[in-house]
């Protein structure tokens, strides 16, 4: 059996996180506690992790003694071990400043010089898993939500076929293909003998069968036609009704968001399947912040949005037949038909018949992203948007933020569809700084 002390920043990341590791024992430092309680008044996210792990821990003690430990659902114990002061003098010199930190460090250190072999502390903090380790604690980070970037689900594949079954899929709009493939999965048929004799669909895992991809209307979406194959996969599953919720993962300039609001502008203001089309995305700024704005809600949040607003624009700066220029996008807002918003005031909300599109959604961490998901009322539409390798939220990464854990934990979902766009589209400038730079 193995004992694991955990840092303040793991129970602060997840709540659940006491919950996680099995039969095995769970130790926490007093001085987490204390941490936490530091928290608790805060009205971010944090703040609301740091009541709840409070009310668990408070739940523990009905069982028994926090010092003695009390049993976990799971098996194991719970317990909580009170710091020394003569530990902290058996840490280095450049340790010995008394601080929350170091007081977890000694608490873990001495656990296993009263001969706890397997001991594990768990931490978030790089700089401190460095110092456990300098001074010979097994260190690790938290990774029950964690994803493997390099092994992240794609939505694509490729099957090499005869040139009958590629005939046969365009003449008869299906292809048996049995069930290795997940549902929703984009799949290129290409002919063994003449690979450019191809096809594309996107497979249906309750029939086990490839279907063709819905086609967009001959003059485009709002103006927008798909430009490579990955954007054909990523229209069919925005357009199809059925599916509930997409995820687009790409560089700067694949056509994400683009893609997203074109399809949402047409399910909303030209089809009406949708209410409205609501956009929103996290508040964190690239580089250093200007600090308070200036104005109303809507000025202070100007900023943030003006990428949105900027795609907006691009949709609606097409003209059509006749020269009338489509409504601008503040008509659209005054209408109802599209609102745009930051995240902030999602919690606790219902959003039934909408097209809402989450966009920069590497940046909410994946507790985040199921608040978000569990507002969709019915007939909602969920689209999340972004890049893991571009992450300005300090406290995830591109393995541990909401976006890569939704992709591995959605996939293979009859109502969810995935698509990784890797061409990047906007300019061959963008394309080279993305790729070089």
């Amino acid at each position: 059996m193995k004992t694991y002390v955990l840092d303040t920043n793991v129970l602060l990341h997840d709540p659940q996180a006491i919950f996680r590791f099995e039969d095995n024992n769970v130790i926490l430092p007093l001085t987490v506690v204390e941490e936490i309680d530091r928290f608790k008044k805060e009205q971010s996210e944090t703040g609301r992790n740091a009541r709840q792990i409070s009310r668990i821990i408070d739940g523990f003690r009905g069982q028994g003694k926090l010092l003695d430990g009390v049993l976990l659902p799971g098996g194991g114990l719970f317990k909580i071990a009170i710091y020394r002061e003569e530990a902290m003098k058996r840490l280095p010199p450049e340790l010995q400043v008394d601080q929350g930190d170091n007081r977890i460090l000694a608490v873990a250190q001495e656990l296993v010089e009263a001969g706890n072999t397997d001991i594990f502390f768990i931490t978030k903090d790089i700089n401190l898993r460095i110092k456990a380790d300098t001074i010979g604690l097994r260190a690790e980070d938290y990774e029950s939500d964690k994803v493997a970037i390099d092994d992240l689900y794609s939505g694509t594949s490729e099957l090499l076929v005869s040139s009958d079954e590629v005939d046969q899929f365009y003449k008869s709009g299906e292809l048996a293909l049995g069930g290795e493939y997940l549902s929703n999965q984009g799949i290129t048929l290409i002919d063994a003998g003449n690979p450019s004799h191809s096809a594309i669909g996107r497979y249906d895992a309750i029939q086990q069968k490839l279907r063709p991809l819905l086609r967009p209307p001959k003059d485009g979406i709002w103006g927008i036609h798909p430009r490579n194959r990955e954007q054909q996969f990523a229209l069919d599953l925005l357009l199809n009704d059925d599916i509930r919720v997409v995820s687009l993962v790409g560089k700067a300039g694949t056509g994400k968001t683009l893609l997203a609001i074109a399809a949402g502008l047409l399910k909303t203001a030209d089809e009406s399947v949708y209410s409205r089309l609501l956009v929103s995305r996290p508040v964190f700024p690239m580089g250093r912040d200007l600090g308070f704005l200036p104005g109303d809600l809507e000025e202070k949040l100007a900023p943030w949005m003006q990428p949105i607003f900027d795609n907006v624009e691009l949709l609606l700066s097409s003209v059509e037949e006749g020269g009338k220029r489509k409504r601008g996008y503040r008509e659209l807002i005054d209408l109802g038909l599209m609102e745009i918003e930051p995240l902030t005031y999602i919690r606790g909300r219902s959003i039934p018949h909408q097209y809402l599109i989450v966009d920069e959604a590497q940046n909410l961490t994946p507790h985040e992203i199921k608040t978000i998901i569990t507002r969709a009322g019915e007939g909602t539409k969920v689209v999340l948007t972004g890049d893991p390798y571009q992450i300005d939220n300090p406290y995830i990464d591109s393995s541990s933020n909401g976006l890569s854990y939704a992709v591995e934990r959605l996939k293979g979902q009859d109502i969810a569809g995935h698509m990784t766009l890797t061409k990047g589209e906007r300019s061959a400038l963008a394309e080279l700084a993305a790729n070089l730079l």
